[in-house]
């Protein structure tokens, strides 16, 4: 479980996040909005990269926002990012295996055991030994998802995994997202723009607005919100 209370960040005279409180429960979880409203900020403060100007994260009783970055990672906090960040001159199995060891696991065949297993557990069937900038979109984001939930886990933040990808693809994404918490034994919070995906995955989401929490519950109740509705899908058609 993720409890936010009061969480909000400064940049100058700008509150990318103003008093956001949420509590994200165990399983899948969304984190919805337009352009702009905070969602990647959240993420940026989860992981070490943000520093909030106030505000409380715990994460499973752990007070999140009292540990450096790297901490985190070893805790057990992984995310993917709107821009790929693995390596195209390293090979798939060393791409993963990076994320594996930063996390300071230990053992290089529990460590080849892990990676391998993460590879299979996305659906990812290329040669580990292929370079990642010969890889298609589809593969190399399955690679990004590989690299978030490697190793052991507890938190993992999809930020726009299924960008770029077909229908068909998105699918078996969702597929693999709504496993990783049985699976993996972790909490997902994902940020999407697809709101057929986000059904699909999270029994429950969040929604900002200009760094407001404007809703947050059931997801096929928050998706039918008046303010949700204006604010960010701008139709009454909901899907």
């Amino acid at each position: 479980m993720i409890e936010v209370s009061d969480l909000t960040v400064r940049f100058g005279g700008v509150k990318p996040l103003d008093a956001m409180s949420v509590t994200f429960d165990t399983g899948t979880c969304g984190l919805i909005g337009p352009n702009g409203a905070g969602k990647t900020t959240f993420f940026n403060v989860m992981s070490g990269f943000v520093k909030p100007a106030a505000g409380r994260v715990h994460a499973f009783g752990d007070d999140l926002l009292r540990m450096p970055h790297f901490r985190r990672a070893r805790w057990g906090l992984r995310r993917t990012f709107q821009t790929e960040q693995a390596i195209e001159g390293l090979s798939v199995l060393d791409n993963v295996a990076m994320i594996w060891e930063h996390a300071k696991h230990e053992g290089r065949g529990k460590r080849d055991e892990d990676v391998r297993g993460a590879l299979s557990f996305v659906g990812l069937e290329v040669d580990p030994a292929a370079k990642v900038g010969t890889l298609g979109a589809r593969e190399r984001r399955l690679v990004e998802v590989a690299r978030a939930v490697v190793g052991r886990p507890r938190v993992v933040l999809l930020d726009e995994p299924a960008a770029g990808l077909s229908d068909e693809e998105t699918d078996h994404l969702g597929a693999v997202i709504r496993a990783i918490p049985e699976h993996m034994d972790a909490l997902v919070v994902l940020v999407d723009h697809d709101m057929t995906l986000v059904s699909a995955c999270c029994e429950n989401t969040a929604v900002l607005d200009f760094g407001k929490l404007i809703a947050a519950g059931p997801t096929a109740a928050v998706l039918r919100d008046e303010r949700v509705v204006k604010a960010y899908l701008g139709t009454e058609e909901v899907l």
